[in-house]
């Protein structure tokens, strides 16, 4: 089953969880184990929305499973966060695996920027010990962007509806 606009609505709603999350890691640097959970809860509706078949589901099952066990290693070296992995790993049940990789290279690279923008301004202000990066940022974003780049034009193009 097709229904453009519940899959349009959905997409919305992911979009909306990614501000929030960026802006609770930024205040806070912490991302809320019920916005992860409300995205990982809502792609199935998404799948079924956009009318993925089983072998689709498939593959985003995959790729967000591969996608944990790579950040969970990341986090048990203390190099993410662990709502940081809960987020990407959320977050691959929706974005296409074919945009996935696409993802992680735009994440990687305001993924240092912003640990550019951070660690220069604990130097300015001459603070001490780990510097906290809010990586949830540089997920969200990269997130909009793979959604707003790659999944809304080729939404469009398939004629949905």
């Amino acid at each position: 089953m097709r229904s453009e606009y519940l899959t349009y609505g959905l997409i919305g709603a992911l979009a909306i969880a990614l501000l929030i999350a960026a802006f609770t890691d930024f205040r806070r640097r912490q991302i809320d184990n019920w916005l992860n959970a409300a995205v990982v809860v809502a792609a199935p509706l998404f799948w079924w929305a956009s009318g993925m078949v089983w072998s689709d589901i498939g593959w985003q099952l995959g790729v967000a499973l591969v996608t944990f066990i790579i950040t969970a290693g990341l986090f048990a070296m203390r190099a993410m966060g662990g709502g940081d992995v809960k987020l990407l790993t959320a977050l691959a049940l929706w974005i296409l695996p074919a945009h996935f990789l696409f993802l992680v290279i735009v994440m990687a690279l305001l993924g240092g920027l912003l640990t550019i923008l951070f660690g220069a301004l604990h130097v300015i202000r001459r603070q001490t010990g780990r510097v906290a990066i809010p990586y949830g940022i540089a997920i969200s974003a990269a997130g909009l962007f793979t959604l707003i780049g790659k999944s809304l034009p080729m939404l469009g193009a398939s004629g949905a509806g």
